[in-house]
């Protein structure tokens, strides 16, 4: 009886034990529900909203290009896609044999797709081409019946109509890398197959092209599905910009150099608004806008003449005879010189051990500033060189752009390089050497400029001394209206005006004197009748040897051997409106070469004279050409 009364308690115990347990725990259970469904409700609504409801980001319609007269240079096209959506195409393979039957697919591309696929989930989206023509278009959509999964979606691109002839200023958007990612945090670069600016005023301009995006809200399933749009918001288009090109010129520019390689600038000597910047050979744009092969990226980047350059801005050339108008204008200001001081060339020069010759082998006899710079005499401007210095040549340099970049709204701009005593100790090591400053002063040696430079030399030589610079941006448009530009004032640069006449004087005889070094590439018009300055400039080094036996001449040699040929110019004579910089890589003479390309450049500027004419703002306000 006892046994049994305590196995009664025992169990009683344990009922209660138990018993409190199962209380707690459903008390616990009812408080964490009170919780979740009462205290904390507003949150999980909110977080059950945000698994229902994605917000996805709209990129904007990128800003267009104009050249100065309203031309469009980029704009955005309708784009045609061929897109596929591996769940409804039920067996992939098959569905890109069908696809092929109708358009071609590139075996790249079929390769991207089944890549794709691989690693997306199956109801996403996929692109097998873009740039469809209308008649492909047609044949998709017309046998859409038997090809489950396969659609035609419309998007934007973007087209460079004259593209080849205007790349190195308006540049490409290419596809988002990582090196962008890490620039900045803007959310729209990580959309699929956004763009942005990769090269000229395209990348410059970027932030300002790019505009601002929209945004929509959609409702979508526990799979990510869009079952639904909710909201829309629509985004700021980027703004529009007006260049200083003059399209025409350009065009006209790019096929006077026809097969040469090397580049031109034209600039107006006041403003110093460019009016046409060419970089020959030229590459087509649209190749990178939808993704270019690796066999034509090969064929661009193995090109012996560097298409992908910018050799207008990046090119570095040594400025040959074109720069004896600054060392002129050095033994002018620092009074070491008068401009009939004359100096006799028998052929050449002989400092210490080495001799240095002319580039006429039997001399120019007794030459004054004007005759050197009319016969460009080599020994007259060694003799200059000798007595001003090269601490003297640098800081005039400096003073006309050299050695420095000029800023111009274009990536990829060099500076060039201005040799000093300083640079070389730094450099190479070294101290300076006499004939060195002898080499110099015929604009060869270490001494380097840029197509650019040298445009903006003549500019403020033609302008009386007016520090001009360049720019290529001239309006920029948002929202229909004109964005208020801060314009430059140029200051003077302090020399003498009658010491650019003399300089000015040279540079007329070298075009329209008959024993000038252009004389044959003059303007014979009056009225457009130009003012220049040959160059050549060796590429390698002419050896005793050859001088006494004969220097073999460019023609003979192998291109890459030959001598660059430049020209610098202004016009017309009376009032200089426009200036021009051409080099001709391993074109051979100045004079014949270069100076003919410069000369029929200037004639053909002055005949449109674009500096003349009013800009038509209005084209920017035209409506866009977006899908």
């Amino acid at each position: 009886m006892r046994g049994e009364t305590g196995r009664a308690n025992l169990f009683t115990r344990r009922a209660i034990i138990v018993g409190g347990a199962q209380a707690l725990l459903t008390a616990g259970l009812a408080g964490r529900l009170y919780q979740l469904q009462v205290v904390d409700s507003e949150r999980y609504q909110v977080l059950a909203d945000e698994n229902r409801i994605n917000m996805q980001l709209l990129p904007p319609a990128r800003g267009r290009i104009f050249d100065r007269f309203g031309q469009v240079l980029a704009e955005n096209r309708l784009n045609y896609r061929l897109i596929v959506v591996p769940e409804a195409a039920l067996d992939l393979n098959r569905a890109l044999d069908e696809i092929a039957a109708l358009v071609p697919i590139e075996d790249h591309d079929r390769e991207r797709v089944l890549r794709e696929a691989r690693r997306k989930q199956q109801f996403v989206p996929i692109t097998v081409r873009e740039n469809l023509t209308w008649d492909e278009v047609s044949q998709i959509e017309v046998n859409a019946p038997d090809l489950p999964g396969v659609m035609i979606d419309v998007g934007s691109r973007r087209l460079y109509a004259f593209g080849r002839d205007t790349v190195h200023i308006v540049g490409y958007v290419g596809a988002v890398n990582e090196s962008d990612l890490e620039l900045t945090d803007d959310p729209l670069l990580t959309l699929p197959d956004f763009r942005i600016g990769k090269n000229g005023a395209e990348k410059v301009l970027e932030s300002s092209l790019r505009g601002e995006a929209g945004s929509r809200q959609v409702e979508v399933n526990a799979y990510g599905r869009v079952i639904r749009e909710l909201n829309r918001r629509t985004g700021r288009p980027g703004d529009d910009h007006m260049l200083t090109i003059d399209l025409g010129l350009q065009q006209y520019v790019a096929a006077r150099f026809g097969e040469e390689s090397g580049s031109a600038v034209v600039l107006d000597v006041h403003s110093g608004e460019i009016l046409a910047l060419a970089s020959m050979p030229s590459y087509d744009p649209n190749l990178f806008t939808s993704g270019i092969s690796q066999r034509q990226w090969r064929e661009l980047i193995s090109h012996p003449r560097f298409p992908l350059s910018n050799k207008s801005i990046n090119g570095q050339y040594s400025p040959g005879s074109t720069f004896k108008m600054i060392v002129a204008l050095v033994a002018l200001e620092s009074g070491e010189l008068s401009p009939h001081h004359s100096f006799f060339c028998n052929g050449s020069l002989k400092l210490g051990k080495r001799r240095f010759r002319c580039w006429r082998r039997y001399g120019h006899g007794h030459v004054s500033m004007v005759k050197g710079l009319m016969e460009s005499c080599d020994v007259y401007f060694y003799e200059v060189a000798k007595r001003v210095g090269i601490d003297r040549i640098a800081a005039m340099s400096e003073r006309f752009g050299f050695g420095s970049k000029l800023d111009i709204e274009l990536p990829g701009e060099k500076p060039g390089l201005v040799p000093t005593r300083e640079w070389k100790l730094a450099m190479i090591g070294e101290p300076w050497q006499g004939g060195e400053t002898l080499v110099v002063g015929i604009g060869q040696g270490y001494l380097l400029t840029t197509p650019l430079q040298l445009a903006v030399m003549v500019a403020r030589i033609a302008n009386g001394g007016i520090a001009v610079k360049p720019r290529i941006l001239a309006e920029i448009i948002r929202d229909g209206q004109p964005i208020p530009q801060e314009r430059n004032t140029f200051a003077p640069m302090g020399i003498s005006p009658g010491h650019f006449d003399i300089v000015r004087e040279g540079m007329l005889k070298v075009v329209n004197d008959p024993k000038g070094t252009a004389y044959r590439a003059r303007i014979e018009e009056p009225a457009l009748a130009m003012a220049g300055k040959t160059g050549s400039v060796q590429v390698r080094r002419i050896s005793e040897r050859e001088h006494r036996t004969g220097v073999v001449k460019n023609e003979d040699r192998p291109w890459e051997e030959r001598d660059h040929a430049l020209f610098v110019a202004y016009a017309p004579l009376e009032r200089p409106r426009y200036g021009v910089a051409v080099v001709v890589e391993h074109g051979g003479s100045g004079g014949s070469v270069a100076a003919p390309i410069a000369r029929d450049i200037l004639r053909e500027v002055q005949r449109r004279d674009p500096s003349a004419r009013a800009r038509n703002l209005e084209a920017l306000i035209r409506p866009r050409e977006t899908a």
